[in-house]
């Protein structure tokens, strides 16, 4: 994926509205973006834009109905114009809550006890509560709202739920609206919000721009309901002039927002209307921005409120080089050597600055499907230093910046490009990447046992004694040091998972090997069942699959050994891209990986035939005096390099790989390995990427 090199005086997005703008997108080093050939690089300037909340339909989707912002200084809101940020107004408090005005269900209106118990009720589930505080013929109101929704439709399927939920007569309510006109002051507008409110009407004051206000009355649906409410306007306020609120016209209505328990703070509460295109900006000054809704993280840059599909759109847009504090702190660790950090920075920047707008409203997300992202709270000064040391550094290839890709950790050996997205560029082969192993350094190494139920597991090697002597089999023999010692299902401690069983002092347990612990460089996944890998498959293989799988195997591989084919009962599963069957098999670390089955083992025969024998078959053993067939549940089985495992007769499937990601260009840990070798940024990335130059662009 190449791009051509950034003209630094284009502006770049016509939805940004804003001259220093970048465009960029990332990769999450252990997440699967298909290669895109046509991608060009674009116009390099100071910013790029981060979406956090938006409905993109299938290329991201993470949406909320309001979004909390927080700063420790003080907030102010209003639009970019010219290439700087022009005031509306300040925000009266330290904490705003934003949402757009689009289609939601109003719950209903009363006091506040039947206003909490409502919004309660709706809490745990997906059509999240909202609650109002206002005043309306004369008196305080509460009013719950559901939701954003889409569209009218969506929003009246959400009805007689809600209203099951809570026993109220929910209502769909919308963005139409009938304005009395500007006024020069929130003072002059709030006055006549109060009489039209004192008749019973919903109105409100409204921010259209700096020292530009209204007063809108009604949120109707539909053009219907809309008609409807100005007669009824007409015949109790006819001193009124009413006209209809344009559908683009940007505004911020401004409300009072109470919490859903008694006594709750109430804060205000901006909610944004228009179109598309509509959008203001929300900024924190030098002391940043926390957005609740995503894991009350703090960011750097400005927020802008926006919508997409009705629904809100939250955007961070931040320098470019600040961007690069979180994301390499998120992505390595900040303890690396300095030219690992450096080589990460360089990596980064490269290809977020060969990408195009891909995210159409920004140039990244702040999710899995793009660098890791998380504010302020990944950065530290070892990263920021690599970054400010490497400011402007990119990697070219043939004058163009090079899409530069990487992975966590590539087993050893980096993937070839036609093994991951069937597409690359000459920058991209396969090389050793021996450095991976320092992820290991300090591991535990464990055991893989047979235990005298005829269970199998792992137990790390601290908790193990071994034996003297060795099995008929050759196979060494441990016993535990403490009570109830963990056997767990794969040779990694899992909180979450509970043990296999629990072993005791004395108990003799066959060591079938010992392996690594299962991390960045080498694991283990499974055991799955046929009817778990069949539901994993669904969607995400082309055909039919199999209803249940007897045996599985990899029936080609790759330059670097990773999986280009499987058979399920001897029939290819078909996917997109190689790289998928990360995710087809249950989810994968990689595609560097062999498939070993509980209940069958394969034999090679003396013609070079293979077969496949059923733990259900029983086993032929051929002894100095005779010939028998074993039971076939729990009998070892060995190869040629002494690796031993357990048949029995149910059918599963384990996986062991190596790497950590889909290996394409830089490995991280590989780069953290070559920085302890003492290789230096520079010689990292060139021998990463090929042919390529680490310019000041």
């Amino acid at each position: 994926m190449n791009g051509e090199a950034f003209n630094r005086k284009k502006s770049f997005g016509a939805w940004t509205g804003r001259v220093k703008r970048a465009a960029v997108i990332m990769v999450l080093a252990t997440v699967c973006i298909p290669w895109s050939s046509g991608v060009h690089a674009a116009a390099a300037q100071e910013d790029i834009r981060v979406v956090i909340f938006a409905d993109l339909g299938s290329k991201y989707k993470a949406t909320v109905p309001t979004v909390t912002l927080k700063s420790s200084g003080s907030l102010s809101v209003g639009q970019n114009s010219g290439g700087s940020f022009q005031t509306w107004m300040g925000l009266p408090d330290s904490t705003a809550r934003f949402s757009v005005d689009s289609y939601r269900v109003k719950v209903l209106e009363g006091n506040e006890a039947a206003a909490i118990k409502a919004a309660q009720a709706l809490q745990k589930t997906n059509d999240k509560p909202t609650v109002f505080i206002g005043s309306k013929n004369g008196s305080s109101v509460y009013q719950v709202y559901a939701g954003i929704y889409a569209s009218e439709q969506s929003a009246q399927a959400a009805v007689q739920r809600i209203s099951s939920a809570t026993g109220a007569q929910a209502e769909v309510k919308g963005n139409k609206h009938w304005s009395t006109g500007s006024y020069g002051s929130e003072q002059e507008a709030n006055l006549v919000r109060t009489t039209i409110a004192a008749a019973g009407f919903d109105a409100f004051t409204v921010i259209q721009s700096r020292g530009q206000y209204a007063v809108w009355v009604g949120e109707e649906s539909n053009d219907s309901k809309l008609s409807a409410l100005k007669t009824e306007l007409e015949s109790k306020q006819p001193r009124l002039t009413l006209s209809k609120v344009n559908a683009t016209q940007t505004g911020l209505i401004l409300r009072q927002e109470a919490g859903v328990t008694t006594g709750s703070q109430v804060m205000s509460h901006y909610m944004l209307s228009g179109s598309d295109n509509s959008k203001v900006i929300v900024n924190g000054g030098n002391n940043g921005i926390q957005v609740v809704e995503r894991s009350q993280r703090t960011y750097r840059g400005e927020m802008e409120i926006g919508m997409t599909s009705g629904q809100l759109a939250l955007v961070n847009e931040v320098p470019l080089e600040q961007y690069l504090y979180s994301v390499v702190g998120a992505e390595v660790y900040s303890s690396w050597p300095d030219e690992a950090l450096k080589a990460q920075a360089v990596a980064a920047r490269s290809y977020a600055l060969a990408q195009g707008n891909r995210f159409q409203i920004g140039n990244v997300v702040d999710g899995t499907l793009s660098q890791a992202y998380n504010g302020k709270s990944s950065e530290h000064a070892n990263v920021n230093e690599a970054v400010d040391a490497t400011a402007g550094e990119v990697i070219k290839s043939g004058g163009k910046v090079v899409e530069a890709v990487f992975s966590s950790n590539a087993g050893g050996v980096t993937a070839d490009a036609s093994e991951v997205w069937n597409s690359g560029g000459e920058a991209f082969a396969s090389v050793d990447s021996s450095g991976d192993t320092s992820a290991q350094k300090g591991a535990q190494e464990w055991y893989h046992v047979l235990l005298s139920s005829g269970k199998t597991g792992y137990i790390r090697e601290d908790n193990a004694k071994e034996l003297e002597g060795v099995t008929e089999a050759g196979l060494d023999k441990i016993t535990v040091t403490a009570e109830n010692t963990n056997v767990r299902p794969i040779p990694k401690i899992q909180s979450t998972v509970t043990p296999i069983a629990k072993a005791q002092p004395g108990e003799e347990i066959i060591v079938l090997e010992k392996v690594p612990q299962s991390g960045d460089y080498a694991w283990v996944r499974g055991p799955f069942t046929s009817a778990q890998l069949a539901k994993s498959l669904q969607g995400k293989v082309t055909g039919t699959v199999p209803s249940s799988i007897n045996h599985l195997d990899v029936t080609k591989r790759g330059p670097s050994g990773r999986v280009l084919e499987v058979e399920a009962n001897g029939s290819p599963l078909k996917v997109k891209y190689p790289d998928m069957f990360r995710s087809a098999m249950g989810g994968l670390p990689s595609t560097l990986f062999d498939i070993a089955s509980t209940g069958s083992y394969t034999v090679l025969g003396a013609d070079g035939a293979t077969s496949h024998v059923s733990g259900t078959q029983g086993t032929q053993i051929l002894s100095a005096s005779d010939s028998s067939t074993s039971s076939g549940n729990g009998v070892i089985v060995m190869n040629e390099d002494r690796h031993a495992r357990v048949i029995d007769k149910t059918q599963s499937f384990i996986f062991t790989g190596k790497g950590n990601g889909h290996g394409l260009g830089l490995s991280q840990w590989g780069a953290n390995g070559l920085a302890e070798q003492g290789y230096d940024y520079k010689k990292i990335l060139q021998h990463y990427y090929k042919n390529v130059d680490i310019v000041k662009d």
